[in-house]
């Protein structure tokens, strides 16, 4: 057996037992709709793909990475499968992957995908040396395929039914190509849905068998609430052991699955340890570049007590840090006990789109996080690759900072603000 399969729990069932995987949770966007998936619900009991706690930027990953690798001599692979598709995040995905690969030589990469996106990028992932890929492939027939599948988005473009099911196959076959191509082993997974594909399993492993695929994983539905397939049964196990016989006619078959979460780690057969979750939660409330120093806080408001104005509206920005780096005593009337008062920043002028929020970002080069009322997607994206996290949300300022400072998460609901063409023009009216 070659030496990357004899350390990848996931393609050799020994291996589970003396080798551990981490997957890095950065993915969180998704380009196809399962009719089998909700990822709005989270348990840390709850074990199934698409699950998450967190989402972490590339740097925060590595840094996860890092301190859960040391002095673990059993940690064998780093994947990405989520909680969306990793390809439907290409940006984070190989940032993440290249910073890994860089510190990690020897480790192994792979990544869970459905393939709609995935093969411009595998030349780049043949490089990085990843050496798994697995691809979750429901159906070779788009009658059935259209049957399993709200949606699917190709770049800007929406697709449903069957013209969603052929487009998918195509990349599908193209994806699974390109992988043997340049050398990387391939799983296939398929969710056994009754009723759906219960009587296509054999044909999709025998198909995907005839392109070159290694290994097979019949995964039985998991009906989820507040889905279309919320109302199945799970197929019984006698059903799933002879499909998996028909199927292993044409394809070896992993029968140990997980269902691992898109933040799993640890052992295959072992939940992921609570300092590890703990760890998780920490990075991920932490600087976006956990490296950088990054001390202050920005915060948007109007009188300094509040969290109270949406990031668009903002004349003036609060930066907020520990009380010990403050060059004068804290306002009493402004700013927490715990936390001083650095400074206040001119908001950059309305208008400019994308320069707006560089230039934003250059002005917050030292604060981790920028608390507001509410922000658009642009602006959040810019600032993130800038290394500033967009926290929205409406309460004390006092409250927020503690719980930044101390790695936790601020769950406060925040006003509903609909951000679009024209906004953020003067108008007070949002930032699209």
């Amino acid at each position: 057996m070659p030496l990357d399969l004899a350390r990848h729990p996931c393609f050799n069932a020994d291996a589970r037992h003396h080798f551990g995987r981490v997957h890095l949770p950065v993915a969180p966007a998704c380009n196809v709709q399962c009719n089998f998936c909700n990822r709005k619900y989270d348990c840390a009991n709850e074990s199934r793909p698409g699950v998450t706690s967190v989402v972490l930027s590339p740097e925060q990953a590595l840094e996860y990475l890092n301190q859960i690798a040391a002095g673990n001599p059993r940690l064998s692979v780093v994947g990405i499968a989520g909680p969306g598709d990793p390809m439907a995040n290409p940006d984070q995905t190989m940032s993440t992957l290249r910073l890994v690969r860089t510190q990690y030589p020897d480790m192994l990469l792979c990544l869970a995908t459905n393939g709609l996106n995935l093969s411009p990028f595998v030349p780049e992932l043949a490089e990085l040396k990843i050496s798994h890929v697995t691809l979750t492939v429901n159906a070779v027939d788009p009658l059935v395929s259209e049957k399993i599948y709200a949606w699917i988005r190709d770049g800007r473009r929406p697709l449903r039914g069957l013209d969603a099911a052929l487009l998918l196959f195509d990349r599908q076959v193209e994806a699974i190509k390109a992988l043997k191509a340049h050398g990387i082993a391939v799983k296939i997974n398929t969710i056994l849905i009754p009723g759906v594909n219960d009587h296509h399993v054999a044909d999709v492993a025998e198909f995907t068998a005839t392109l070159g695929a290694d290994i097979f994983n019949l995964i039985p539905l998991l009906p989820v609430q507040d889905t279309p397939f919320a109302h199945l049964t799970p197929p019984p196990s006698a059903q799933v052991a002879d499909l998996r016989r028909q199927a292993g006619a044409f394809l070896p078959q992993m029968s140990h699955c997980a269902r691992c979460r898109a933040d799993a780690a640890g052992l295959l057969a072992e939940s992921t340890p609570p300092a590890t979750l703990t760890l998780l939660r920490q990075i991920a409330q932490g600087p976006l570049k956990p490296r950088e120093v990054r001390p202050y806080v920005a915060v948007a408001s109007q009188e300094g007590v509040l969290v109270n104005q949406h990031l668009g509206e903002a004349s003036e920005w609060w930066i907020f840090g520990p009380a010990a780096d403050a060059n004068t005593p804290p306002d009493a009337a402004s700013a927490p006990a715990t936390f001083a008062l650095i400074d206040r920043r001119p908001a950059p002028s309305p208008g400019g789109g994308a320069n707006r929020w560089l230039e934003l970002g250059r002005t917050l080069k030292d604060c981790r996080a920028l608390l507001c009322s509410g922000a658009g997607e642009n602006p959040r994206t810019v600032l993130s690759q800038m290394g500033v996290r967009v926290i929205m949300t409406e309460t004390l300022i006092e409250e927020a900072l503690t719980n930044l400072y101390q790695g936790q998460e601020i769950r406060i609901p925040v006003r509903q603000f609909k951000c679009g063409p024209g906004s953020c023009s003067g108008s007070a009216t949002g930032c699209g």
